[in-house]
C-alpha cells in the first residue's frame, strides 16, 4: 500500500502518516474490546473469518486502480478496515497457540511459527518488487489477497479440537472483561515491562515505518525491484532470528536476550540514514540494517510473546493479547503522524535518526524491571 500511494498517488509525508495511522488506528480504537471479544468466542472461526475479510477488502483496491477510481482515501479506509481484521487475527492467533501446545512449548511453538512465516519473507518482497516493477503496485496486493484465502484454506485443515469457549454471566458487562486483562497487564511487573517496552518500539517504529519507504525511494532514488531485493535479503535475518531464541536464552539468560534482540533492532535502523556513498555500498548497509532489524526483532519478539503467553492463565489469553497490541499498536498512529510532520519540517534523514535512537531507549523498560534477572521461561501461570 505504501508504493501504491507514493507511484500511482504521489503521496507525501504527511498523507504517508495518515496512511500508516489508518492502518493501526483500530488498535487504539477497539483494541481492548477486540481482547475481551476474542476471550469469549472460539478463535479458529476468528482467524478464518479476519482472512477472508482482509482479502475482499484488498482486492478493492487493484479493481478501483483497474477503473481509475483509486484514491489515496479509498487506501485509508481500506487500511483501517484491513487493520481490523488484521488485530482481530493477531490478538486470535497468539491467544490460540497455547491450546495447541504445551507451556514449556511455547516458545519451540512460537519460533516455528516464526521461522514458517521469516522463510516467506525471504521471498516475498522479492516478488513483491519485481511484480510492481513488471505489473503495478496494485496486482502485487491482488497476489497479496489470494494469499489469504490460502492460509483461511490451512487454518480450516487444522484438525485438534478447541476448547469450547467458556459459558460467560450474561450480566456481565464487556467492560469488566476489558478490566480484568488492563489489571493482569499493569499488575504484573513483568508483563508491565514488556507492555511499556512494546508501545516505546511501537512509537519510533511508527515514525520510522512512516518516512521509510519515502526516504528509499526520493532521497536515494532506488526503484521498486530494488527495494524489494534490499528488504528480500535482509529479511534473512529474520529467519536466523526465528532459529536462535531458545539457544540464545540458554546461553545468556531470558532477560539479556530480550534487551540484545532490541539493541540489534535499533543499531539495524541507526544504518538507514547512514547509508551514503556509491549505489552498492548504499545497497549493502540498507540490506545490513534489514538483516539486523529482522534478527534482533524476532530474537525479541519471540522470546517476549512465549514469556507473557506462560505468565498468562489461558481464560485470559485474548484480553493480554488485546492489551499488549493496544500499547504496541495503539500508539503507531501518533507515532505515524509526527513521522510525517518531522519529515516534512525537519527532513527525512534525521527523522530516521531520532527514531532508531528511539528504538534503543526501549530497553530501559527491561533493565529497570524483574524481566532483566529472568533466566528462563516460567512453565506455569502466574496472573500475578
Amino acid at each position: 500500500m505504501p508504493l501504491t500511494a507514493i507511484l500511482l498517488l504521489d503521496a507525501n509525508a504527511i498523507q504517508m502518516g495518515i496512511l500508516a495511522a489508518s492502518l493501526n488506528l483500530p488498535a487504539l480504537v477497539v483494541g481492548l474490546f477486540v481482547g475481551a471479544w476474542v476471550d469469549r468466542l472460539q478463535r479458529r472461526p476468528l482467524l478464518i473469518a479476519a482472512d477472508i475479510g482482509r482479502a475482499i477488502l484488498l482486492m478493492s483496491i487493484p479493481a478501483a486502480a483497474l477503473l481509475d477510481l483509486l484514491t489515496i482515501e479509498h487506501l485509508y479506509v481500506t487500511a483501517f478496515l484491513v487493520g481490523f481484521l488484521t488485530l482481530v487475527f493477531d490478538v486470535a492467533y497468539r491467544s490460540y497457540l497455547p491450546s495447541l501446545v504445551s507451556r514449556e512449548r511455547l516458545i519451540e511453538g512460537n519460533s516455528k511459527l516464526e521461522l514458517s512465516r521469516s522463510a516467506a519473507e525471504i521471498g516475498g518482497p522479492g516478488l513483491a518488487g519485481a511484480l510492481i516493477q513488471v505489473a503495478t503496485a496494485p496486482f502485487a496486493i491482488l497476489v497479496h489477497a489470494v494469499s489469504l484465502l490460502f492460509s483461511a484454506l490451512f487454518l480450516g485443515a487444522i484438525d485438534a479440537s478447541e476448547a469450547a469457549a467458556p459459558a460467560r454471566d450474561p450480566e456481565r458487562r464487556l467492560w469488566r472483561d476489558i478490566a480484568d486483562g488492563l489489571r493482569l497487564v499493569f499488575g504484573h511487573p513483568m508483563l508491565r515491562a514488556i507492555a511499556g517496552c512494546a508501545g516505546t518500539i511501537g512509537f519510533f517504529n511508527a515514525i520510522l515505518e512512516t518516512v521509510l519507504i519515502l526516504y528509499i525511494v526520493q532521497e536515494l532514488g532506488l526503484s521498486p525491484g530494488v527495494i524489494g531485493l534490499i528488504f528480500a535479503a535482509g529479511n534473512v535475518g529474520f529467519l536466523l532470528g526465528a532459529l536462535i531464541p531458545g539457544r540464545l536464552t540458554g546461553w545468556i539468560g531470558l532477560g539479556p536476550a530480550l534487551g540484545l534482540g532490541l539493541l540489534v533492532v535499533g543499531v539495524g535502523d541507526l544504518l538507514v540514514p547512514l547509508a551514503a556513498g556509491p549505489n552498492v555500498v548504499v545497497l549493502i548497509m540498507l540490506a545490513i540494517a534489514q538483516f539486523l532489524f529482522g534478527a534482533g526483532y524476532l530474537v525479541f519478539n519471540i522470546n517476549q510473546v512465549s514469556l507473557r503467553q506462560a505468565l498468562t492463565p489461558d481464560h485470559l489469553q485474548g484480553r493480554m493479547n488485546a492489551t499488549m497490541s493496544f500499547m504496541l499498536y495503539g500508539v503507531v498512529p501518533a507515532g505515524a503522524i509526527l513521522g510525517g510532520v518531522l519529515g516534512t519540517t525537519v527532513g527525512l534523514r534525521p527523522t530516521l535518526f531520532l527514531a532508531a535512537l528511539g528504538e534503543i531507549l526501549a530497553i530501559l523498560w527491561l533493565i529497570l524491571s524483574p524481566v532483566w534477572s529472568l533466566r528462563e521461561h516460567p512453565q506455569t501461570a502466574d496472573a500475578g
